[in-house]
């Protein structure tokens, strides 16, 4: 299984009652896609080990978790074992997103050129601080830059070309 093929949509953190339900910390801005019923994932143990199909029956959410009901998970005994585990998706069933909105992974990586076509960095890092993110565009010399990610700033941004284009604003460098 390579890495790179595969996205977190959660991990096992505990068990839920005797019935076989587990309690999920959900990785992914779309839980209610990933864990409605019918739903097929992939359980990968914490360190080297096959990976598991299984498929989510229902869940529901319980504070910032989620309980999930797994198809042939019947008692607390053979759940109790996927403790610490990892749910994950194929690249493949990334869910389609709006215009102007990007997966973080798609983000971080590309390069920054000016709209007068100087190259200003790579993304390192992607931050949400408050009312928009902020990329963080690691430089070749100097501090990072802290791009706000609003449509003043950047102006492009070509994810299978892996760069994003902007106006650098007055007090930005």
């Amino acid at each position: 299984m390579a890495e790179q093929q595969w996205l977190n949509v959660g991990k096992i953190v505990n068990t839920h009652g005797v019935r076989g339900e587990v309690k999920v910390y959900p990785q992914t801005d779309f839980p209610d896609v990933r864990f409605r019923g019918g739903s097929r994932l992939l359980l990968v143990p914490p360190e080297r080990g096959e990976p598991i199909g299984v498929e989510v029956l229902s869940a529901r959410e319980q504070k910032n978790l989620f309980v999930v009901k797994l198809k042939g998970w019947d008692d607390i005994n053979y759940a109790e074992k996927f403790k610490g585990w990892e749910l994950k998706v194929t690249a493949d069933e990334r869910v389609e997103l709006e215009e102007d909105e990007y997966y973080l992974s798609d983000i971080v990586g590309c390069s920054v050129v000016t709209d007068e076509g100087e190259t200003i960095g790579v993304i390192s890092d992607i931050l949400s601080p408050g009312a928009n993110d902020v990329w963080v565009v690691k430089r070749p010399k100097g501090a990072d830059l802290l791009l706000p990610f609003i449509d003043e700033v950047v102006l492009d941004v070509d994810v299978a070309g892996r760069v994003v284009k902007v106006h650098l604003m007055e007090g930005l460098l």
